[in-house]
């Protein structure tokens, strides 16, 4: 089962993050072209489409590990912001997704960037969305009591919104869309504000209904314990 459910939530990601990209990024290309759509070596996958790929698979693989929704969910959110952490290195090492022209002493040039230095953003977001997240999320995981069922899918949204949009306004926007409104509105600021409200949402259903986790271990269990 648990192969099962690894198996649900990695094909959630990895379809829901392509076809996020087809449709929030660049459906006009995609639209005249279908048969590059599951081109997936040539690149392209949106954050945004694979948590929605995630949500869609959750369901089902709640169905067959017995693990109540929230809770599996919150139990994939903790560890999330590792995989995000490794993806934003890739991005760095790929030299893609690179900020603005920067004058600060850490910035980079990019092969493709031009000859002046920009805001290395993938460390940024490697840093934001991976390593701080993961270091709140995995805190609060060593509670015990554990925090109510879907607490952590509500920080998780509410952190990774607000940090995307905090380096969207560093991060050099899609070349083909550009910015959308005022010289500083992106694409990544506008799916990530639905993402922050949602997540609000999480936050108050934890609050006022107080489910609690199931499964939870006792209170003498290893920190970051949260089920059998």
């Amino acid at each position: 089962k648990l192969l099962l459910v690894v198996a649900l939530a990695t094909i959630g990601i990895i379809l829901g993050g392509r076809l996020g990209y087809v449709l929030f990024y660049d459906l006009a290309y995609y639209s005249a072209h279908p048969e590059k759509i599951l081109a997936f070596a040539e690149g392209g996958m949106s954050f945004h489409g694979g948590v929605i790929g995630m949500a869609m698979a959750i369901p089902a693989a709640s169905w067959l590990s017995g693990i109540p929704l929230l809770t599996l969910g919150d139990l994939a959110v903790i560890t999330a912001p590792v995989g995000i952490f490794l993806v934003r290195c890739a991005n760095f090492i790929n030299g893609e997704l690179w900020g603005s022209v920067t004058t600060l002493p850490w910035g980079v040039v990019f092969n493709g960037g031009g000859f002046l230095p920009r805001h290395p953003t993938q460390l940024y977001e490697a840093l934001l969305e991976g390593a701080v997240m993961f270091f709140v999320l995995y805190s609060l995981a060593c509670k015990n009591p554990p925090l109510a069922r879907g607490t952590f899918v509500g920080i998780f949204m509410v952190l990774y919104g607000s940090f995307r949009i905090a380096v969207e306004f560093v991060r050099q926007p899609d070349a083909h869309i550009g910015y959308l409104a005022g010289g500083w509105l992106t694409m990544g600021i506008v799916l990530s504000i639905p993402l922050i409200i949602a997540g609000a949402g999480f936050l108050l259903f934890a609050h006022f209904k107080k489910l609690p986790q199931v499964g939870v271990c006792d209170a003498n269990a290893l920190p970051g314990q949260i089920l059998r």
